[in-house]
């Protein structure tokens, strides 16, 4: 996943990721130029997740 795909439809994912997790918040979410993996990890840290698996997630939507 590049920063051009997360940005293209970044509105859309992040209005499924907040109905599929309700533990994110927008701040959570917040996708700043140059802060991509900062935001990532943000949502793996209140998720739980891996990396691996944040990105099939989001790739899933």
């Amino acid at each position: 996943m590049n920063t051009t795909e997360l940005k293209g439809n970044w509105n859309e994912q992040k209005g499924k990721l907040k109905q599929k997790f309700a533990a994110l918040t927008d701040d959570d979410l917040m996708f700043e130029e140059g802060k991509k993996e900062e935001m990532l990890g943000r949502i793996q840290i209140k998720l739980g997740k891996t990396k691996e698996e944040l990105h099939s997630i989001i790739s899933a939507l």
